[in-house]
């Protein structure tokens, strides 16, 4: 995932910490050269599909953008709405994307996270259809 400008984070979790940022700039090797913070509340009565449509327009990307630029998802902790983000993103990438994902770190009041990992979802579709 090199490329010559900074990747675009977009962060559908809790805020980023400075210390994150340079985590993620350091699994990358990229600098950040924009992060989009765009929590994700939503109401259980509405559709989550809308509701993440709404959610992923406001990021206000343009189509090029969500074509060619460097992306990496910090995909929401809510399970259905994290999947139906991948899905949305996917239709407008043209593949998936490369998330990042949070994890806790052991006894820390109030709870504090780290990155745990970075995962090309793309390079893990394009690995299973080996296994079809």
């Amino acid at each position: 995932m090199k490329h010559e400008r900074g990747m675009i984070i977009l962060n559908f979790s809790h805020p980023l910490t400075p210390a994150q940022t340079a985590q993620l700039e350091a699994l990358t090797g990229q600098r950040a050269e924009r992060i989009i913070e765009k929590m994700a509340g939503f109401d259980h009565a509405q559709s989550f599909a809308e509701q993440v449509r709404a959610l992923v327009d406001a990021v206000g990307l343009t189509p090029r953008e969500w074509q060619t630029a460097p992306v990496v998802v910090i995909p929401p902790a809510l399970n259905f709405i994290a999947v139906i983000v991948l899905a949305e993103l996917h239709g407008r990438m043209g593949y998936f994307p490369t998330v990042a994902r949070l994890c806790p770190l052991p006894d820390t009041l109030p709870p504090q996270f780290e990155i745990g990992e970075v995962v090309n979802l793309q390079s893990v579709r394009d690995a299973a259809r080996t296994r079809r």
